[in-house]
């Protein structure tokens, strides 16, 4: 995923002013007036408005700050599916910067759902063999109270007075006339006179889901995986949002994961890695036998096919790759050091010329 200061084209420190001077020039380029049908353009101006939401939070920046995506995971980001949600909640930015507003309101429109991310946790035992993730999500639903509608039995909405049901509200700037959501009603145009004492009008509620999720074999660290429609519930008949699982994988005491291929480090005597021996390393599925010839140096490396991890598409698995370190002994006792010395002045003899 995307760093939020780099989707800004900013660096970590840059000042709230900084950040709506950024957007503002952003979402002007790709805003979907100015880019009608094209698909890039809207991907982008989304991911700018989300990038804004966050960083001009001084709560979400810092969690963002701390723990970058995952800090996040489970929190409103505004749900970036509709352009009207995106308008509505950056209003006041585009009102200063473009001098104008939109007369329509946003009564009653679908609105589609927030995705969700969430971080799951696994070992290389889970990445070769795939898993059964049992997940608790939380997020918001429909209120079962009033069926997302927000109101008590028997209520109806009031068109608001203030704005006559527009949503949006005239203020003159000079020669300029400039629309502003209305404050009466939040530019829906209407307002719950008596409210659901459920979700107090949101429509809302805070609900866990719970869910169980197969998680492939050969997934990485980062990995995301996206199930639509598990994210948050839309309102007005609009669509729910995804829920972005993201993988974090765990440290292996043993291997390191490179791709596919997972590598290993053992130490032998120099005097092994000379005569050669045959010796037994350990895989994910077990041991493994591992014939190491005679005259064996330092970083050579042996491989063990099919030792790895499988690939996420093919589910072909990769290699164990076996590094040799020689390790040279500290401590000699006086046996060893008279055989050391005998083998030294062999290896010496050798070497004079004929």
């Amino acid at each position: 995923m995307r760093d939020y200061y780099q989707i800004l084209g900013l660096p970590p420190g840059a000042t709230p002013e900084e950040l709506k001077s950024a957007y503002r020039r952003l979402a002007l380029k790709h805003h979907p007036d100015r880019n009608p049908g094209d698909r890039v353009a809207e991907e982008e101006f989304k991911q700018i408005s989300e990038a804004y939401q966050v960083l001009s939070d001084p709560e979400k920046r810092h969690l963002y700050d701390l723990y970058g995506h995952a800090g996040l995971n489970g929190m409103d980001l505004g749900g970036f599916g509709g352009f009207d949600d995106v308008f509505g909640s950056f209003g006041e930015i585009f009102e200063d910067f473009f001098g104008f507003g939109r007369t329509r309101t946003r009564k009653n429109r679908p609105q589609p759902g927030a995705d969700l991310r969430h971080q799951v946790d696994i070992t290389l035992d889970d990445v070769v063999k795939g898993m059964e993730a049992d997940l608790e999500i939380p997020r918001r639903a429909v209120c079962p109270a009033c069926q997302g509608n927000g109101m008590a039995p028997g209520a109806k909405r009031r068109t608001c007075s203030r704005c006559g049901g527009r949503g949006q509200v005239a203020q003159s700037r000079g020669l300029l006339r400039v629309y502003a959501t209305c404050p009466g009603c939040r530019g829906e145009g209407s307002f719950i006179a008596s409210p659901c004492e459920t979700c107090q009008g949101t429509g809302t509620v805070m609900e866990r889901r719970r869910m169980q999720v197969r998680i492939p074999p050969g997934v990485d660290h980062g990995t995301r995986l996206r199930l639509r429609g598990e994210g948050e519930r839309g309102r007005f008949g609009g669509p729910p949002g995804d829920l972005y699982l993201e993988v974090s994988l765990a440290p292996h005491p043993l291997f390191t994961r490179k791709g596919k291929d997972l590598h290993y480090r053992i130490h032998l005597s120099f005097v092994a890695a000379a005569l050669g021996q045959e010796i037994t390393v350990p895989t994910l599925n077990g041991q493994a036998p591992l014939t190491i010839p005679p005259g064996t140096q330092s970083g050579e490396v042996f491989r063990l096919p099919g030792e790895g991890v499988p690939d996420l598409r093919s589910r072909k698995p990769g290699d164990l790759v076996v590094e040799i370190q020689l390790k040279t002994p500290s401590i000699l006792n006086e046996q060893q050091e008279e055989l050391l010395r005998e083998f030294l002045r062999l290896e010496g003899e050798a070497a004079l010329p004929e």
